[in-house]
């Protein structure tokens, strides 16, 4: 395993010392375009898939190149060239580097940022319940509208495929696929073409049974392996999260008369405390897909049997694309709205889009 690694790592000292940028772009375009037109790949083409500027000219020097060191072929006399071996082999393996490295980023920045903004939001929720005099609650954010972002299929053995689906909302999801036959690098490249081309993007609403019969279709012999990654992909987008809620000042109920009586602050204490009934609001809140402003439940129209003397203000915070959370103000029917409001809409303001900014500063 060690010899392994090592020879590894000299063959990456080997290839960076043979191909330098543009020399990796110019094959990456010519391995990128085979993959989908299936035919020999021309300086001019590759003078448009590149962003190097280099004429046609340049560009057959370098491909001459690429050509004398073994990543290319030219099949006959005066056609494009193909990618060879040696030169899949460069491109898968500097692929998934790229992929895992990509990955690895996305884990860290969201690790980093759970913890300080669990912080953030449990200080939320006293800050709005001091400002305020009623009791509020703020959720931690859960992902929405997720998308798949890139599929990667890779080699485990002779029988087997791992294939590693990452979605817009960092989630990623290995599943591990049976083969009755091996996979060659050729047909894995392609495959994983196939996928990315028809996938990326999408979320799981918008993969419909055209999309699935045009990938089965194309994917020929290898269907079976498409209808895996569908169904991961399924699991993928479709988990659900936990969704943890903040709670402070509900002793406040205790403030107002006409919850005090009759045991009532003692019952929305308890629901409070429960958090089950919470996540119901919480619920019917992020489900309102457009909802984005503020909502206001007045006595009946609150959706927990406890809170039918109350009244519910929600805000839907976005603290970056689909990663969507809530905020919400509990109080009697006769509560300062004007207050409220005001509070809730400073608070989402400073919430949404932050982690988009912090990422921005990273």
């Amino acid at each position: 395993m060690k010899e392994k690694k090592e020879a590894q790592e000299i063959q990456e000292g080997i290839d960076q010392f043979e191909l330098d940028d543009r020399k990796t772009k110019i094959l990456n375009a010519i391995i990128r375009n085979y993959l989908e037109k299936g035919e020999p790949v021309g300086s001019r083409t590759i003078s448009k898939y590149t962003d190097l500027n280099l004429s046609s000219a340049t560009i057959r020097n370098e491909m001459a190149d690429l050509e004398e060191l073994g990543y290319i072929l030219q099949p006959h006399t005066s056609a494009g060239r193909i990618p060879s071996d040696k030169g899949y082999r460069f491109y898968v393996d500097h692929l998934m580097a790229d992929k895992e490295r990509e990955i690895n980023n996305m884990r860290s920045f969201v690790i980093e940022h759970t913890e300080k903004m669990e912080q953030v939001l449990q200080q939320a929720a006293k800050i709005l319940a001091n400002n305020t005099d009623y009791a509020t609650m703020v959720t931690t954010p859960t992902y929405h509208k997720n998308k798949v972002k890139f599929i990667q299929l890779s080699h485990m053995d002779e029988e087997q495929i791992l294939a590693t689906i990452v979605t817009e909302g960092n989630l990623v999801k290995n599943k591990i696929i049976p083969v009755e036959e091996t996979i060659d690098n050729e047909t894995m490249l392609k495959l994983n073409f196939l996928l990315n081309a028809n996938l990326n993007g999408l979320a799981l609403e918008e993969i419909n049974l055209g999309t699935i019969a045009r990938l089965k279709e194309q994917a020929g012999i290898h269907s079976n392996i498409i209808s895996n990654v569908l169904d991961t992909v399924a699991e993928t987008i479709g988990q659900e999260e936990d969704i943890r809620i903040y709670t402070s000042g509900t002793t406040n109920f205790f403030k107002y008369p006409e919850l005090r009586d009759s045991g009532k602050a003692r019952e929305l204490i308890s629901t409070f405390e429960e958090k089950q009934q919470l996540a119901s609001l919480v619920t019917e809140s992020l489900l309102e897909e457009e909802n984005t402003g503020i909502q206001v439940y007045i006595g009946n129209e609150s959706p927990i049997q406890t809170m039918k003397d109350c009244s519910v203000v929600t805000a839907t915070y976005e603290l970056g694309e689909g990663i969507r959370g809530t905020i919400g103000i509990v109080g009697p029917k006769r509560m300062d709205y004007e207050k409220v409001m005001d509070n809730l809409k400073t608070l989402k303001n400073s919430l949404d889009g932050i982690l988009d900014k912090s990422k921005g500063e990273t």
